[in-house]
């Protein structure tokens, strides 16, 4: 079933013009990146589409997403698959070393990773003649205009899945509607998040009958990994105190989780806040607000271990989340009290706990939805308000126990539709099973 797509437009051409001038000056800028992250050189040397793993044999079915959540949310999907087509093989691209890291620890059975191609003509090249994947699923919003072209001109059938586009995106398209229909024509199937996106991608332009809204793949995932030796240390280090997580805070929320520490530590004097910052490398600058907050601080990162008088505890370490949401279940998600779009609650869900989040959770409205609903989450705004919120879960268990259920509930009926996906893939991308009788 080989795509119709129309003639390629001038603002095509431009960019793959613009693109080829800047190819230099890019790879010269992510080489830095990479190199500073201490990435090989055989490895950064993959974003020129040159491969450091050979080609497995066989059926190849190449997945392509932008950093860490999207990488960690096709793990589950790619494992059941694997069951579905038990001859396949899987690549998986993502562009940051923290989701090269974190994918090596979870790699999925006949999976392997490496770095994107740049999305100028040589490495795209490279990188297609050497992978010659049987299919690409590009998830989320990663969309490289020269990658998609030339990879369905060679006709790999190719899927937009877990499809989320913010407003402003959409807006941008649609002045460019030619473009945007010459773009999207190349893919067989849209796999969308919610209703509003799969109408957005058929206002751009996207063919009706190939989009399909769903649900978000996030929800889907396999719990974060939990580390019982460390868990046991937190634990004896903490002792019987009470505990409070604010996760994934971003610059300029910080200030207000200090302040409702503050105001809660009134009421419990022993209590515990465990700090988790987006990211790490922000570790002195959130730990000198906690001292200006007038709180005792230690920093994992630093070897400081929790002691009676410690007030915060900033978790600044990468692939340990799971870790601490299994330690606590009162859990506050950042990114939400700015306009940031916030954070996937669904990872804190199947560890059990209990969210709480600001109102700029914009990125994962569709989930969050039901679990304000339902009770599973609550939404605050200000200090005074996350305060309350997470003392009234420290006071009432049959409070706490009951939206955590609530928030359980909610995953296990978005994780039943994945077998569905597995199917949906299967049947519009032409994966089959070379030996039907191998499969499960």
């Amino acid at each position: 079933m080989p795509n119709q797509t129309g003639r390629a437009t001038l603002l095509y051409h431009l960019y793959c013009g613009l693109t080829a001038v800047a190819g230099p000056l890019v790879w010269r800028t992510v080489r830095k990146k990479l190199q500073a992250a201490g990435v090989s050189a055989d490895r950064q040397r993959e974003r020129l589409g040159h491969a450091s793993l050979p080609r497995p044999d066989g059926q190849l079915i190449w997945f392509h997403a932008a950093s860490v959540g999207e990488t960690l949310s096709v793990i589950s999907l790619i494992t059941r698959l694997g069951k579905r087509l038990p001859q396949a093989e899987f690549l998986i691209t993502s562009g940051t070393p923290t989701s090269a890291a974190l994918i090596e620890k979870r790699m999925p059975p006949r999976a392997r990773h490496q770095y994107p191609p740049l999305d100028t003509s040589g490495p795209v090249r490279r990188f297609l003649d050497h992978w010659q994947p049987d299919a690409a699923i590009f998830v989320e919003s990663e969309l490289w205009p020269r990658l998609i072209v030339e990879g369905a001109a060679r006709g790999i059938p190719l899927t937009l899945l877990n499809a989320r586009l913010s407003d402003r995106s959409v807006e941008g398209w649609k002045k460019r509607p030619n473009t945007a229909r010459f773009i999207l024509d190349h893919f067989r199937l849209f796999l969308t998040q919610n209703d509003k996106t799969a109408q957005n991608l058929i206002d751009m332009g996207a063919r009706a009958e190939r989009v399909q809204p769903g649900t978000n793949l996030k929800a889907m995932s396999d719990p974060l990994p939990v580390d019982q030796i460390t868990l046991s240390d937190i634990r004896a280090q903490i002792e019987n105190r009470p505990i409070w997580i604010a996760s994934s805070t971003h610059a300029g929320e910080e200030e207000t989780v200090l302040a409702a520490h503050t105001e809660l530590l009134k009421r419990w004097p022993d209590l515990l806040l465990l700090l988790i910052p987006r990211h790490p490398e922000r570790r002195s600058e959130v730990a000198a607000l906690v001292e200006r907050a007038a709180q005792a601080v230690a920093i994992r990162s630093d070897g400081d271990k929790i002691t009676k008088e410690t007030q915060v505890y900033i978790a600044d370490t990468l692939g340990e989340t799971g870790t601490w949401y299994a330690l606590c279940p009162i859990v506050f998600l950042g990114g939400s009290l700015k306009e940031i779009g916030g954070h996937n609650p669904f990872e804190p869900a199947q560890a059990g706990a209990a969210v709480i989040t600001g109102p700029g959770y914009f990125n994962f409205a569709e989930t969050f939805a039901p679990l304000i609903e339902t009770g599973g989450a609550l939404q605050v705004q200000t200090a005074p308000e996350l305060a309350k919120a997470v003392a009234t879960w420290l006071s009432d268990q049959s409070a706490l126990d009951t939206a955590r259920m609530a928030a359980k509930s909610c995953v296990n009926t978005q994780k039943s539709a994945l077998d569905a996906i597995v199917e949906t893939l299967c049947a519009q991308l032409d994966l089959t099973d070379p030996d039907p009788a191998s499969s499960g």
